[in-house]
C-alpha cells in the first residue's frame, strides 16, 4: 500500500492511497458474499452462491465496486496507523479509477488532532508563578470577624415593630410599577420581602420607604438604569405605588460563646474561630491555586498557535450546550422556554460561545500537548485507583455496567490525573 499525505488547512489532511491487485484482488470474493445476502439464488443459501452467479446476476462492474468500497474500509485505517495520523469526524472518500487486474486508487480528507505551537511560553509561566509566590494566604482576624458578622446576619431574629421603617430593617411591601398609567408586565408585586439597605432594587426604591409605617402608602417617580437589564425599560421614568406592610427590625445575635454553641455545638467563641480560620485558609489556598492555573493557561493559549477542525468546535458546542441544559433544568426551568425568554436560538447561543468553545479546546491541546513534550503520564494503577473513588457510589455491579462506559471513564480519569500533573509541571517552573 502506498501512501502520500498532503497536509490541508484547518487542520485537515489528505490521504492518497494506491493497492495493488494484489492487495485487494481477495476483496472480490467478500463482495460476491456481501452481495449475494441480499438476493435470492435458486439452490443457494443467502451469502453461499458462488461468485460467478453473483458476478452474471449483477454485473461485474457492481461486484469491482463493492470491492473496492470493501478495500478502502479496510486498508484506510490501516494508512492512519501507517503515517501515525489521529483523524477525527467522518471522512470524506474520493474513490478513483478501479477495473480488474489494475491497482486500486482513492484519496481521503480527514480532519485531524490539530498540532499545537507554543511560542517563547516558560517566561510567561515564571512570571506568573513569581507573582503568585508574593502573595500572602494568611487569614487575619479582621477577615474572621467579617465573616462571623455575616453568620450572625444570617441568623437575625425578625421581630415585628410598630414605627417607623429604617435602614437595616426588613419589610413587606405591596407595589406597582406603571408608565403612563399603565401596569408594566410582571410589574406587581404583593408582601414583596425587602431588607432596607442592601440596594437590591433600582437606585431610589428603597430610600423612598425609609420613614414609612406599616399600611402607609405613597406615589413616586423614578428612572431604570440605563444599563438595567430589561432593555424596554432602561433609561425610562415609572410610576411606583408602594403600601407599607410588616415592618420588622432584625435582632443580630452577639457574637459570643452561646453563639458559637449553637452554630454548631462548639464549646467556645474560640474553637469556632480555629475552625473557621482553618476552613477560610484551605478556600483561600485552593481559590489562589485555582486562579494560578486559570493565568497559566490563559497565558498558554495566547501563545498558541492552533488551526481548530470545525468538528471539534461543534462537538464541544454540543458538550457545552448541554451543560447548560443540564444547569437549567436543575433550577427546575424548562429549557426552551428558558431560550424563548432570552430571545435566543440555540444556534445563535452556540455562535456567541464559539471563542469560548475554542478556549476550551485549546487548553486540552495545550495541556496534552505538553504531557507528551515533558514526557509526563499517569500509571494504571492510579487511574484504576481513583476510578474505584468513583465507582463507590454505585450499589452493585449492575448499575456500573448499565450506567456507565468503563472505557470512556479510564480514559477520563486519565486526563484529569495527567492534567494534574502537568499543571504541577508548570507551577513549579
Amino acid at each position: 500500500m502506498d501512501v502520500t499525505v498532503t497536509k490541508l488547512p484547518q487542520s485537515k489532511m489528505e490521504l492518497r492511497i494506491t493497492l495493488s491487485w494484489e492487495e485487494w484482488k481477495g476483496e472480490m470474493e467478500h463482495a460476491a458474499e456481501h452481495l449475494s445476502k441480499d438476493v435470492k439464488v435458486a439452490g443457494f443459501r443467502p451469502g453461499k452462491a458462488p461468485r460467478n452467479v453473483i458476478e452474471q446476476r449483477f454485473g461485474k462492474e457492481a461486484l469491482l465496486a463493492e470491492a473496492a468500497e470493501h478495500t478502502v474500509s479496510h486498508s484506510y485505517p490501516k494508512a492512519l496507523a501507517k503515517e501515525k495520523i489521529e483523524a477525527i469526524g467522518r471522512p470524506e472518500v474520493t474513490l478513483g479509477k478501479f477495473a480488474e487486474g489494475e491497482a486500486l486508487e482513492y484519496s481521503v480528507v480527514t480532519a485531524v488532532m490539530p498540532e499545537v505551537k507554543l511560542a517563547s511560553w516558560k517566561d510567561a509561566v515564571k512570571k506568573i508563578n513569581a507573582a503568585f509566590a508574593k502573595q500572602s494566604e494568611n487569614i487575619d482576624e479582621q477577615e474572621i470577624d467579617a465573616e462571623l458578622a455575616k453568620l450572625a446576619e444570617m441568623r437575625a431574629k425578625l421581630v415585628t415593630v410598630n414605627r417607623e421603617a429604617k435602614i437595616g430593617d426588613n419589610v413587606l411591601v405591596d407595589f406597582s410599577v406603571l408608565q403612563d398609567g399603565v401596569l408594566i408586565e410582571n410589574g406587581k408585586s404583593e408582601k414583596h420581602p425587602l431588607v432596607l439597605g442592601k440596594g437590591v432594587f433600582i437606585p431610589g426604591f428603597e430610600e423612598q420607604l425609609i420613614g414609612m409605617k406599616e399600611g402607609e402608602e405613597q406615589s413616586f417617580e423614578l428612572t431604570f438604569p440605563a444599563e438595567y437589564h430589561a432593555k424596554h425599560l432602561a433609561g425610562k421614568p415609572a410610576t411606583f405605588q408602594v403600601k407599607m406592610g410588616v415592618v420588622q427590625e432584625r435582632e443580630i445575635p452577639a457574637i459570643d460563646d452561646a453563639f458559637a454553641a449553637s452554630v454548631g455545638n462548639f464549646e467556645s467563641l474560640a474553637k469556632l474561630r480555629d475552625t473557621m480560620r482553618t476552613g477560610m485558609l484551605e478556600e483561600k489556598q485552593q481559590k489562589s491555586k485555582d486562579d494560578r492555573r486559570t493565568e497559566i493557561l490563559d497565558a498558554l493559549v495566547e501563545k498558541a498557535t492552533i488551526e481548530y477542525p470545525e468538528i471539534l468546535v461543534q462537538e464541544e458546542l454540543v458538550r457545552m450546550m448541554r451543560e447548560f441544559e443540564a444547569q437549567i433544568q436543575s433550577l427546575g426551568l424548562d429549557f426552551a422556554a428558558y431560550l424563548v425568554q432570552m430571545k435566543k436560538t440555540e444556534d445563535e447561543v452556540k455562535q456567541e460561545w464559539e471563542p469560548q468553545a475554542k478556549k476550551r479546546i485549546a487548553a486540552q491541546l495545550i495541556l496534552g500537548s505538553l504531557a507528551q513534550e515533558e514526557d509526563i503520564d499517569v500509571d494504571s494503577p492510579d487511574v484504576e485507583a481513583e476510578m474505584n473513588k468513583a465507582l463507590q457510589s454505585y450499589k452493585d455491579i449492575k448499575d456500573i455496567e448499565k450506567n456507565l462506559d468503563m472505557e470512556r471513564l479510564y480514559s477520563a480519569v486519565h486526563g484529569q490525573l495527567r492534567n494534574a500533573k502537568v499543571f504541577a509541571f508548570l507551577e513549579s517552573l
